[in-house]
Order: C-alpha cells, then structure tokens, then sequence
C-alpha cells in the first residue's frame, strides 16, 4: 500500500515538480510510509525534509514547551517560510495521547502558532492519516482491516487511484454547479432542523488536493443566519477528548445552548475559547461512498458519504467567511437514516443519497 499511497501524495495531492523543497511532518509510525515517500519524491527532482514528533502531537512538547507554546522557534518559522509544500501525516501509535493535556495549553498553542499555520495555507499543502494500530482500535477495528479501509477511502483499491479522484472532483463539480445558485441551506433530520444562509458565499471542491482521502464540498455560511437546533450522531476524538451527542441550539448565528452525552465539559470550553468559537466557519457536504462506516476520526468521518459537517470557529475566506477564531471544530451528522438537505426548499439529498445528480 505504502507504494500506492507515496504516489498518490506526490503526484496527485502535492504535484511535486523539480526544484521543490516538501516538509514532511509525521510521527515515528508513518516511517514505511516516509521511505517510499523520501523514493518519490527525489525520483520527481524535489527534495524532501522529514520532521518527527511534530509540536502539535508531541505530549512532552505540551507539558513542558512552555514559552514555545506562545510561538514556534524562528528556525520553525523560517523553514516553512522557505519550502514549497508541506505534507501533515496524522500518525499517532496512540490518538488518546494528548487527553490529559489541560485544554487551557491547546488553546494556547492554537493561538500562539497562528502565524505559522497561516504560513502553511499560503503555499501547496496536504493533510493525511497512515493507518496506526492506534487508530485501527479507536475505530474498533483490526490493524489488518483498517489497513484495508484506508485503501478504499483513498481508492488506492482501484486500478487508476488518480483517475477515480479525477471522477469524483467532476461529480463535486456538479454539485457546486447547482449549490452556487442556492440561497438557504436547511438541514433535517431526528432532533434537528438548522437554516443557514449561502447567499452569496463560495463553494469549494475538496477533491483530495488537500485532504486525503477527502470527498466533500463546503463553504462558509453567513455568519450570523444559523437558526435552530442540530444534533450530531457521531462522535468524534479531538485532541484526545471523544465528544460525543453534541446538541447545539442557535439564533442569529451563535449558539445558545449546548450539550453532549459525552464531553460536555470540553464541549463548553471549546465554545468558551474566543468571541468566534459560538458562531460557524463551515458548512460540509460529504461525497465519499467509499467511506461506508464512522471511525471517530474527523478526516475520514466528515467525508463520508450521506453526511453534513459544521464547523465552529475560523472561517475559510476562500469562501468568503469571515468569522475568526482560534479554533475550526468539526461536527458530524449522518443523515442517512431518515435525514436530508433541502436547498431552497428543494430536497438535494434524501437519506444519504443525492436527488437530481
């Protein structure tokens, strides 16, 4: 798989050329994955750099970085301020790694690296996941089958991995073609009934150029027209916190009320955050049927065929939203079991499946 996979980063994702510099960030698990990535990547004529235990998973770096919590070091910054693309690889042994991490140290890193992440969205990057047993048992599933999973979700299975993505990036394309023209968003399903407003507002085709695997087309509602109540059915692990029943009411935009089942507490401090954390960044739709099940990973679950994905905090302006936050929480509901998307009164999916496309 390792081989499959190095290719589809380099050429597909990243579209390495002669003459690039590409920052590798990864832990110690991926290392089958960067020596075929390191082959790749000279073999295009660019140059890769690898960096293990990256600060944003290190658990050592959170309870003891300190003052580089408030700022990465300049040679950090220089570095990325230098090379031509970056490839994030989420590699965790374990993803519960950071759990007894006081939030207040998160917060604190999100908000003092600011600058370096706003450095790394200017150029070429990408954010992946390699397969890590860790990950396998937080989806409740064997290393062997997870292992398996992935290939699917990245349609490493199919003869022409590249072509597939050219196939499903056409498919979002259509469905942009048609929610371009959309001014409400309103979304169904048992406990919720959300409007949002569109008008207006860009929608992008994530076709694996910056995800992968990825699958989903999204854009920023206008910040202050949310208006009802959602509740997500699937839970979701961030920063080693598994959060899960999360139920939002909002009005003019921001929340009013929340709960969750599991993670209340968090869930609280998370919106607790900054002035932007109560209002949207991201309106998702997921296109990948080849993700047929949830893992409690937010790459893989909000791209999942059938499901929709707001985000609280920071906006994409490529889409014309401008909330600002030092937090982009994704969250996730299925609506194939009797949910659906109207746009503009119009249903556009029905139960997971699209109407019209």
């Amino acid at each position: 798989m390792e081989t499959r996979f190095a290719a589809l980063l380099a050429e597909y994702c990243l579209d390495l050329q002669p003459g690039q510099t590409l920052l590798i960030e990864a832990e110690p698990p991926a290392l089958p994955l960067l020596e075929a990535l390191h082959a790749v990547a000279l073999q295009r004529g660019a140059y890769p750099l690898v960096q293990l235990f990256p600060a944003a998973t290190s658990r050592p770096f959170f309870l003891y970085g300190e003052a580089w919590l408030n700022q990465p070091p300049l040679p950090q910054l220089r570095l990325m301020e230098h090379v031509d693309a970056s490839l994030r690889i989420e590699s965790a042994q374990n993803p519960l790694e950071l759990a007894e991490v006081p939030p207040a140290r998160l917060a604190q890193f999100r908000a003092g690296w600011r600058p370096y992440q706003q450095m790394r969205a200017r150029k070429r990057w990408c954010l992946t996941l390699y397969p890590t047993a860790g990950y396998a048992q937080q989806a409740g599933m064997s290393t062997a089958g997870f292992r398996a999973f992935v290939e699917r979700a990245m349609y490493l299975d199919r003869p022409d991995p590249i072509a597939a993505w050219r196939e499903l990036s056409a498919f979002q394309a259509a469905l942009i073609e048609r929610l371009q023209k959309v001014k409400e968003i309103r979304i169904q399903a048992d406990g919720t009934d959300l409007r949002l407003r569109v008008e207006g507002r860009k929608w992008i085709n994530s076709d694996g150029k910056r995800n992968m695997p990825s699958g989903e087309v999204f854009t920023g509602p206008l910040e202050t027209s949310a208006e009802g109540e959602v509740r997500f059915n699937l839970p979701v692990v961030v920063s080693g916190q598994r959060v899960e029943g999360v139920r939002l009411r909002f009005r003019e935009g921001r929340v009013v009320e929340a709960s969750a089942l599991a993670g209340e507490a968090y869930l609280h401090r998370m919106l607790e955050a900054d002035p932007g954390a109560r209002c949207l960044g991201e309106l998702g739709i997921g296109t990948n049927f080849g993700i047929n099940r949830p893992t409690g990973l937010i790459l893989y679950d909000e791209k999942i065929g059938g499901t929709v994905h707001l985000a609280l905090g920071q906006s994409y302006p490529e889409t014309g939203g401008t909330n600002a936050s030092s937090i982009h929480w994704d969250l996730i509901l299925d609506l194939c079991q009797g949910g659906r998307l109207l746009a503009d009164g119009e249903v556009l999916q029905e139960e997971g499946r699209f109407v019209g496309l």
